[in-house]
């Protein structure tokens, strides 16, 4: 992917703050800035014109993630990958962003928010960007993808090109696979259109001839099966030597639909999709018991308002408008398009393929030498602090500390939250076993979790069935914070040990998201996580915190304060530098002192992965500020919040993003990096991440990002690759 460093990245890049380069940026921000920003002082921070819309920012970060599928940096199937992984983020943008805005609009509200856009016009924009960007990604696989995946020996089967054999066999699979579980649904006054599932896969037929009951042939609807792969590949011996070949359910069905409609004759077969209003809208001041309430909501998430009809290209117009009338929706939500509807249910194929060398080359997650020894995860961590990056390093130490927890007759109490998580993780496994023993376990669910929730009530059954106790958090707060507390007898004496990340307790997702994860004994860091669970399990005031920040109370307040600390700074011609990494930056209020800090001469360098509404670039007000977003192998999740502090540098990880809701609506965690070296590990990685000119989208001052590219001496560095060199093993 790129030129790897011969050294890890905690010894190739150099500090930012050491860099000359950086300093003289700085003494001319104060020569240059101080004058635009004079002339700016009276521009209104509320001025919309200095904000993008949250909307479309999150629509431009989907395109970026499409635009892999075009780098062929990345191995064959990875791009395709990217591809679907496109359509399952354009599915959740309609689910929840797209249909709260036709909710507004539908209810007259047109207010506009920070951006002065309104709801009505920000709608006309993403249909007019997503019709474009659908279109693409369909030509990208169909003339890219598809073409280079067949020459690799790779086949997805039209129809018209099955051969005889495989005609025969794909016939016997309808039989004796597809026939038994599908109901076609003729519609007449006694079979009014049926309520589809959210997203599901379905078609509508066109008929001629009379039924069994002497119906004149009209119109039917084929429900797909959920229970069936749309992918089925093909035997191993109708295949062609050395090629994996595939035929589509669609196409099945599409051959085969006459065969549901006897003495019928069958004028046409197309698929579409329709998409829902999937976000769940609960009072949860009328609520008395979550779990039930949540249960009831899950139901109706599978049937909410139409937002988009996804369309074959080739159905006839009087059959999609009939479908949208059927639906309620304009023809701006009709998307036609020029193969499968679902694509993102590809993504099995490509887990399931064998061609390992069209995938990412492996690699075993490493250990810090600090874990590489044969003894007790407790002695370790009692002796200092300990720091992982995943997917790097390995997501199974915090399992196993876990497991050797749930064994150890010295552990009296463990406490966590959980966000997401896998109901077989080892993770559930190790509260389990605990609970099971006699020891005192509490986890703090969050059964709210965005379309996690019936995952998470099933693990709040399995928690309880094993007699630990959970608690759903607070209702009108999500518990996205995401610690670990054991309480541990030592010597007579009783032990606090704690773990802190910045994301979920997850196996699975370990191996894709980058995170932090520190694990520490320190009595103050420990004691602030065991306040925070008291404050989550009891009620009362909020509990003062030594270390930790603590949203909704105090982490909003103190992160502009810290900014403001900056902006004080170099106002006092002190270097003034931070670096903020996240995944979105929407709060108003963090933008503002961002813009203040600017406008002082503090280097404001921001790592946003996602949706950011700050505008970079503006002359006088941000133009000491850069966005970049890097976008790779991995989903780039970790938080991580630097501040120079005249030489006192001050670094910080934590659950929660640059947003509103992080701030104001969810129970979150914001920990310092109290041990000198790890604080300067985490900032080295930072530097890696500003040096990368491979995976790396710079925000420009009218809203499009610039992809980065080596220069013509310069050599190629991806953060991701380099992160990967120094911390990870080799298989």
């Amino acid at each position: 992917m790129s030129s790897l460093p011969t050294t890890p990245a905690s010894e190739s890049s150099a500090s930012l703050e050491n860099d000359p380069a950086s300093t003289l940026r700085i003494n001319h921000t104060h020569a240059g800035i101080r004058a635009r920003a004079a002339a700016n002082a009276s521009r209104d921070l509320d001025d919309a014109g200095l904000y993008f819309n949250r909307e479309l920012s999150t629509l431009r970060f989907h395109i970026r993630v499409l635009e892999q599928a075009l780098d062929d940096t990345h191995p064959l199937l990875e791009r395709l990958k990217f591809l679907l992984i496109f359509s399952s983020n354009l599915d959740e943008f309609f689910e929840i962003r797209v249909a709260g805005l036709k909710r507004r609009i539908a209810y007259g509200n047109e207010e506009s928010g920070m951006d002065g856009h309104s709801s009505s016009s920000i709608f006309q924009e993403i249909t007019s960007t997503a019709h474009e960007q659908v279109e693409r990604q369909y030509h990208i696989l169909n003339t890219r993808l598809i073409p280079a995946l067949a020459e690799r020996g790779i086949h997805f089967l039209r129809r018209n090109s099955w051969n005889k054999s495989q005609r025969e066999w794909v016939r016997t699979y309808f039989d004796d696979e597809i026939m038994p579980v599908v109901s076609p649904i003729g519609l007449d006054p006694s079979h009014p259109f049926p309520r589809l599932v959210n997203k599901s896969l379905n078609f509508i037929v066109e008929l001629e001839g009379r039924d069994a009951f002497g119906r004149e042939g009209g119109m039917a609807i084929i429900p797909a099966p959920r229970s069936l792969p749309r992918l089925i590949r093909l035997p191993q011996e109708l295949e062609r030597e050395g090629c994996q070949e595939y035929v589509f359910l669609s196409s099945m069905i599409h051959a085969h639909a006459e065969q549901l409609f006897p003495g019928m004759t069958v004028r046409g077969c197309y698929q579409f999709r329709l998409t829902r209003n999937a976000d769940l809208a609960m009072d949860t001041e009328d609520v008395s018991d979550l779990a039930s309430a949540l249960k009831s909501e899950l139901l109706a998430r599978r049937y909410g308002d139409g937002v988009r009809l996804e369309v074959a290209n080739n159905c006839p117009a009087h059959l999609s408008d009939f479908l949208l009338k059927q639906f309620k929706l304009e023809q701006e939500d009709l998307y036609l398009v020029d193969g499968p509807v679902n694509l993102s249910r590809l993504m099995a194929m490509i887990g399931d393929s064998e061609r390992a060398d069209l995938r990412y080359t492996p690699f075993v997650p490493g250990l810090p030498k600090a874990l590489r020894k044969d003894e007790s995860l407790f002695d370790m961590i009692s002796r200092q602090d300990i720091l992982l990056l995943h997917p790097w390093e390995s997501f199974g130490v915090i399992e196993n500390w876990l497991a050797e927890a749930a064994r150890d007759p010295g552990v009296l109490a463990i406490k966590q939250t959980l966000y997401r998580t896998g109901f077989e993780s080892g993770v559930v496994s190790a509260l389990v076993d605990a609970a099971r023993s006699g020891k005192e376990v509490t986890v703090v669910i969050e059964l709210r979790a965005r379309f996690d929730e019936a995952d998470n009530i099933a693990l709040a059954s399995r928690l309880q069935e094993a007699g630990a106790n959970v608690i759903y958090g607070v209702m009108a707060y999500k518990t996205h914070a995401k610690m670990l507390h054991i309480v541990r007898r030592e010597a007579g004496q009783i032990r606090h040990y704690a773990h802190m990340g910045t994301g979920n307790y997850h196996s699975k997702t370990a191996k894709l998201y980058t995170d932090y994860s520190l694990l520490t004994a320190r009595e103050t860091l420990c004691e602030d996580v065991h306040h925070v669970f008291q404050q989550l399990s009891g009620m009362g005031e909020p509990r003062h915190t030594e270390h930790l920040l603590h949203a909704p109370f105090t982490l909003h307040r103190r992160l502009v304060e810290l900014i403001d600390r900056e902006t004080a700074h170099a106002r006092k011609g002190r270097k003034a530098m931070l670096t903020v990494k996240c995944n979105s930056l929407t709060e108003p209020k963090l933008i503002q002192a961002l813009y203040r800090a600017s406008q002082a001469g503090v280097l404001c360098q921001l790592i946003i992965r996602g949706t950011c509404c700050l505008r970079p670039g503006v002359p006088g007000i941000s133009d000491n500020i850069t966005v970049r977003s890097v976008v790779g192998r991995f989903l780039e999740h970790t938080r991580v919040f630097h501040f120079h502090n005249a030489g006192k540098s001050e670094t910080w990880c934590s659950s929660a993003d640059f947003m509103e809701r992080n701030m104001f609506q969810r129970v979150e965690t914001c920990f310092p990096l109290l041990d000198r070296k790890i604080a300067q590990r985490v900032r080295k990685d930072l530097d890696t991440y500003m040096l990368d000119n491979c995976q790396s989208w710079t925000l420009q001052p009218d809203g499009h990002y610039e992809k980065r590219c080596p220069g013509k001496d310069e050599a190629a560095i991806s953060a991701q690759e380099t992160l990967l060199y120094a911390y990870a093993a080799r298989p």
